[in-house]
């Protein structure tokens, strides 16, 4: 779904997604974390500029590596489980918040 590419700045890492429209957007690797025994990834999508994204958006996928170590990303189709990823990573964000504020 999207290739892995390094940035000149050590810590960010950006992937390239191909959309359902064939369109690509480029995004910030933002973590990948664990929710209910699943890993995902979040992803903030970058202007045309290479910029944030001025409205916050984020998207969520199933993160996953196949046994060569190759990742792969997956949609997450069920509200339920979009539900329970979605609080996790809101959680995340408010540790880190947190974290900072030492």
């Amino acid at each position: 779904m999207g290739k892995q590419e390094n940035s000149n700045d050590d810590e960010d890492m950006f992937v390239t997604l191909s959309l359902d429209d064939d369109s690509e957007v480029e995004c910030r690797i933002l973590t990948i974390f664990e929710a209910a025994d699943q890993d995902y990834i979040a992803l903030l999508p970058l202007d045309e500029n290479g910029a944030d994204n001025a409205e916050g958006k984020v998207y969520i996928y199933r993160y996953f590596e196949d046994e060569d170590g190759n990742p792969s990303l997956d949609n997450i189709t069920d509200d339920e489980e979009y539900e329970i990823v979605a609080d996790r990573f809101d959680e995340l964000l408010d540790e880190e918040e947190f974290e900072e504020m030492d």
